[in-house]
């Protein structure tokens, strides 16, 4: 029967070479880790990049204009020191007629009487169209029958500024009654006008009408 061997025993200093090795490749170890999980050359070459430039804009600057494509300045007027005024309109600008819906009126129609003045020069004017300045007057013959005037109630004035050529007409045409007018039967019967043929003269802000229109009663 064979003896068992016995295991050689170390020395202390062996032991303390082995432990010493250990501690040092354990410190290795974590070194490393640590190294790699801090990494502080990235931070390093992060900041020595240069700022990202700004993307560019797709915004087309307008093109400056050339000698040639600059508008001329408009002409300053000359200063007078005082504001340009429109004149009252005249005879000599002003044409003026009478005007009636129809030539010929049957029996009990009444004639509608309207006024068209025209400015026929070549600026603007002021005239007054008021009812105060308007004037009607139907005729016979010599004999005058009929004037808007004789029983006119209520008046007023009303300027307006007509322009170079234009032309207008009384917006709502005065009619007349078919009777003989007077200031002292405004408010009592009044002869009929009988059959034939009138005259319509008219006037409005001081301008009379050159013609007279003429118009039948049946």
């Amino acid at each position: 029967m064979s003896t068992p061997r016995r295991r050689r025993r170390h020395s202390a200093a062996v032991y303390r070479r082995r432990r010493a090795l250990l501690l040092t490749v354990v410190l290795l170890i974590v070194a490393g880790v640590a190294l790699a999980i801090w990494q502080p050359w990235n931070g390093a070459a992060d900041a020595a990049k240069p700022p990202a430039s700004p993307r560019a804009t797709t915004t087309t600057p307008a093109p400056t204009p050339t000698a040639t494509e600059s508008p001329a300045p408009a002409e300053t007027p000359e200063a007078t020191g005082t504001e340009a005024t429109v004149a009252a309109c005249s005879t000599s600008s002003i044409t003026v007629l009478a005007v009636t819906d129809k030539d010929s009126y049957g029996a009990g129609e009444l004639p509608q009487l309207s006024i068209t003045l025209s400015n026929h020069s070549d600026a603007p004017c002021l005239i007054n169209v008021g009812t105060a300045t308007q004037a009607f007057v139907i005729t016979s013959g010599s004999d005058t029958w009929w004037r808007s005037t004789d029983c006119q109630s209520e008046s007023s004035d009303q300027v307006v500024q007509l322009a170079a050529g234009q032309t207008v007409s009384s917006v709502t045409p005065l009619v007349w009654d078919r009777t003989r007018s007077s200031v002292d039967t405004c408010d009592s019967s009044r002869p009929q006008a009988t059959a034939g043929y009138y005259h319509l003269a008219v006037s409005i802000g001081g301008i009379q009408a050159a013609d007279t229109t003429m118009f039948e009663l049946r």
